[in-house]
């Protein structure tokens, strides 16, 4: 039974038509996940859904009766009420309001939220995100909205909202960017593209899937057009005469194959490799701490990040994952220890809180300014490997049209402005790029492409997300904040991480219990039958096994470069005469030298961490 019907609605802000002629459904009890490149209208098909907005034309006809509760994206707030108020404010009378309250107080502690008295003006966007979820999923409805519900929620809270969406007898529509969200909760997807609504009775594996079947029918009717056109344009050409009826219905019908509108393309977000070169000393922390009040966040941390290091920091909000990141990006400095910053290191941090004002040099986004001269505020021109691209021609690769790009920042959609300041990040040429919370508003399709992007991109990346596929696809190495500011380290990707959780009978968020932490003594010792090391937190440095054994041989490659290039010069000065050969070999030899130079760089970089590994153990 259909209980909500939308039907041949158009909807347009300014000059952008977001609806044409679109309709939906939503049965009773159905599961739907929204999906769409940032800016298409899925938050107002969200908020036409729940009657927060009407369409300009079109009907929209809800079932008799029906409860609908509604998520926006940017909830709002009466700054002066406590979160309990605004939590029981926003609910319709109940029987029992004593149990109200105490479910509320529950969900919000599920949440994060244990303040209840705390002024919501006092809360950051996250946690009245978090409320406004709460107030969502309290009391019992048909239709549960939720514009983007796993923003700003850690791993945990993530895991038990999806429990309970899954369990969740009513209808569900919902925009999220969590593609593994998706999978387990919704049995039908909804794109919306270009003016159109497109429905898939399936997951999101499927979707992509059925998709491309949809893209190759249309192009293959292009085609077929294309060439019909092509043999009708050639008869028309020759002259003939429409003296006809026949003949005037063929040239009819030629104008219309003619104006006929080819299928559009998805576009995609085009990133060139933009990578600044790396020195040996790179990014270097040494026993950071760092506390507010009795609480410490980081207590006792050491990493070096290696040259094309993927590291990804979990943990619960507020356990100090974005304090890391600000230490590393040198915004906030440690209480104790140290963070050394190699001299051709540039870095790149792509932050949350973009909104959050012009101090503390936050990438402050004046929603007064046009989009083309935010971009050329930091480079006009970049270098990339297909050569100097313009700010403009950038922009137009992160789909941003020629007639976007005067608009005014504040006309974007919160997922537009994500994705115009990951532009900006990536303008400024890092060789280490810290993103902080990256999946946040941006489109899986602009995902997909950050993704294949970070797989051939030659820096360092350090992100804090709570996306379990995210961290599946680029990291591979977990850390992850524990109790009292313990860091603690998992090799591999978050699957990896979990499954290792697994093993010590615990779950993401759960402290490391009293039986399964390792003594001083013990810390170098494998956990368990595993081969692996699992320390509480990295504070002693030494070589991982792989750096052990590429240590132990990489004087001796170094050697059989050196040779190799000594018989290249022979060969070349016995075929000084054959210009064929002459070149083959002459590219033999920059390749060999290019390994050859790679390899004494990663020489020093072992030999510094040899003699540094040496002062801390003590050795003369």
């Amino acid at each position: 039974m259909n209980i909500i019907n939308v039907e041949n609605i158009t909807k347009s802000y300014t000059e952008r038509k977001l609806f044409d002629k679109a309709s939906f459904y939503l049965q009773e009890g159905e599961k739907v996940g929204v999906i769409g490149i940032n800016g298409t209208g899925k938050s107002t098909l969200l908020k036409i859904l729940a009657g927060e907005e009407e369409p300009d034309s079109g009907t929209v006809t809800r079932a008799n009766h029906i409860v609908v509760r509604y998520l926006p994206q940017n909830p709002v707030f009466d700054p002066e009420k406590t979160v309990l108020e605004s939590v029981l404010c926003s609910l319709s009378q109940e029987p029992e309001p004593w149990n109200l309250e105490s479910d509320a107080k529950a969900m919000m502690t599920r949440l994060g939220i244990r303040d209840f008295a705390q002024r919501t003006g006092e809360l950051s966007g996250g946690q009245r995100k978090r409320l406004a979820l709460v107030a969502a999923l309290l009391v019992p409805c048909d239709v549960l909205i939720l514009d983007e519900p796993t923003n700003h929620l850690d791993s945990a809270m993530a895991d038990w909202l999806e429990g309970f969406l899954r369990k969740w007898r009513g209808a569900l529509v919902m925009i999220t960017h969590d593609r593994y969200f998706l999978d387990s909760v919704c049995g039908r997807i909804v794109e919306v593209d270009k003016g159109s609504i497109y429905s898939y009775e399936t997951n999101y594996s499927g979707y992509l899937e059925r998709k491309a079947e949809r893209e190759e029918i249309a192009q293959a009717g292009e085609r077929k057009r294309q060439s019909i056109l092509r043999k009708e344009l050639a008869w028309v050409r020759r002259g003939a005469r429409a003296r006809t009826t026949k003949q005037k219905g063929r040239l009819q019908r030629y104008e219309e194959l003619k104006n006929q509108k080819a299928p559009e393309m998805d576009g995609s977000v085009e990133m060139s490799s933009v990578y600044a070169r790396m020195g040996r000393t790179t990014v270097e922390l040494s026993g950071v701490c760092k506390s507010y009040g009795d609480k410490a966040l980081i207590r006792d941390f050491s990493y070096i990040f290696l040259k094309g290091d993927r590291v990804g920091f979990v943990g619960a909000n507020g356990s100090g994952k974005t304090t890391l990141m600000k230490i590393i990006a040198g915004r906030l400095a440690p209480d104790a220890g140290s963070v050394t910053i190699g001299q051709t290191i540039r870095l790149g941090y792509y932050t949350q809180e973009i909104e959050a004002g012009k101090d503390a040099g936050i990438a402050y986004m004046d929603p007064d300014e046009r989009v083309i001269d935010y971009i050329r505020n930091t480079a006009e021109y970049v270098k990339t490997t297909d050569g100097m691209v313009s700010a403009a021609n950038m922009l137009e690769r992160f789909l941003f049209p020629p007639d976007r790009q005067y608009s005014l920042i504040g006309k974007l959609s919160g997922g537009e402005r994500r994705r115009l300041n990951l532009l900006r990040v990536l303008m400024e040429a890092p060789n280490v790029l810290i993103l902080d919370e990256p999946t946040n508003d941006l489109d899986v399709g602009t995902l997909a492409i950050l993704e294949d992007y970070l797989d051939s991109y030659e820096g360092i990346v350090i992100t804090v997300s709570h996306d379990r596929y995210f961290l599946d696809r680029v990291a591979r190495r977990i850390f992850a904040f524990e109790e009292d500011g313990a860091i603690r380290q998992y090799e591999g990707g978050y699957t990896d991480y979990v499954n290792r959780l697994a093993e010590e009978g615990r779950t993401p968020g759960e402290c490391v219990p009293e039986q399964t932490k390792a003594t001083p003594e013990q810390a170098d010792k494998p956990a368990g039958n595993s081969q692996e090391t699992w320390k509480n937190a990295p504070k002693k440095l030494k070589f991982t096994y792989k750096e052990q054994r590429e240590y132990e041989t990489i004087e001796d490659d170094i050697a059989a470069l050196e040779a190799a290039l000594e018989n290249l010069d022979g060969e070349m000065a016995a075929n000084a005469t054959n210009s064929a050969k002459l070149g083959e070999l002459l590219a033999e030899k920059e390749k060999t030298e290019r390994e050859l130079e790679e390899k004494m760089e990663r020489w020093e970089y072992l030999e510094e961490l040899a003699a540094k590994i040496a002062v801390e153990g003590g050795e003369k």
